[in-house]
């Protein structure tokens, strides 16, 4: 039996924060099926995610606060195996409830990435560059066609259509943006550990400015995209959600410039919030929107 401390290290509410690419990939997908979204949601938001998160403390060790825990308990064996019963539940669940061995490949390929990411063997996350442009596509692109292919029972050739295989590099964009801003308070434990991550590479000012920049260059993206693939009023309701994240953010960018001491987990944690409630309320309207559900339900 686990001991509470050990279930902890799976950090489930910490899931909430890739719950938008999850919403972002249904608002793509022509064929929907109640107990097909949900099995999706279930193995990704409750099993791999939070396998991933607890194979990370296991490897990682930290001492400090980590995404969705201030303080941390120690970690022993028991993380690992957890870790390991997670991702077993996942893919067996994937097969069973799907049996499409595209996707059950698809969701492999993503455990095996994130283990790759920590374990101290490989440890990709000790190279800062390669660490960040996969983890953002595993994380976006990645997750977005692995739900694109198991709602539709698609091959995987599938995403490489315009409107999916776009939609997948956006929400990988994203990522690209405020992962650095994930790492920002853990300078001295990753320096500590010898794992040069990009917001140690790049520094406190350097990763809000580089941010600043991905965000921006996002922002452009999709705009297109709306325009391109769905309704160009999209757009401007997309810049509407931004509106809180973007208002947190040059708050704490000015706050931390005059004292670095503000590049802490709490302010951390608050712009993971803000950013994944504004982009899961605008991808949901957009779901419900641009599939006519509105329609149907009588609210239009």
């Amino acid at each position: 039996m686990f001991k509470k401390s050990t279930w902890l290290h799976l950090r489930i509410p910490f899931s909430y924060f890739l719950l938008p690419v999850y919403l972002f990939a249904l608002s793509l997908s022509p064929n929907l099926n109640d107990m097909d979204m949900l099995g999706l949601l279930v193995i990704l938001h409750l099993f791999i995610y939070p396998a991933s998160n607890a194979y990370n403390s296991y490897f990682d060790k930290d001492e400090g606060s980590i995404g969705g825990l201030k303080n941390p308990p120690k970690v022993d064996k028991n993380v690992f195996y957890l870790a390991t019963v997670f991702d077993l539940l996942g893919l067996t669940l994937t097969q069973f409830l799907y049996g499409n061995y595209t996707l059950t490949i698809m969701v492999l390929a993503y455990i095996l990435v994130s283990r790759a990411y920590s374990y101290d063997k490989i440890r990709l996350k000790r190279y800062a560059v390669l660490s960040w442009l996969i983890a953002g596509f595993f994380q976006g692109a990645w997750v977005v066609w692995l739900v694109y292919i198991g709602l539709n029972d698609f091959p995987f050739d599938s995403v490489l259509q315009g409107k999916t295989l776009y939609g997948g590099l956006l929400a990988s964009a994203i990522l690209w943006g405020s992962y650095p801003m994930t790492q920002i308070y853990q300078h001295e434990e990753d320096a500590k550990r010898g794992d040069k991550t990009m917001s140690l590479l790049l520094g406190v000012k350097g990763t809000f400015l580089f941010t600043l920049l991905c965000f921006g260059a996002a922002t452009l993206g999709y705009l297109w995209f709306f325009n391109s693939f769905f309704n160009e009023k999209y757009s401007w309701q997309f810049l509407i959600a931004m509106l809180p994240v973007v208002g947190f953010f040059s708050w704490w960018m000015l706050k931390t410039w005059k004292n670095e001491s503000h590049a802490d987990f709490k302010n951390t944690m608050r712009l993971n919030f803000i950013s994944a409630t504004a982009l899961s309320a605008f991808y949901i309207y957009l779901f419900l929107d641009s599939t006519q559900v509105l329609n149907v339900v009588g609210v239009y």
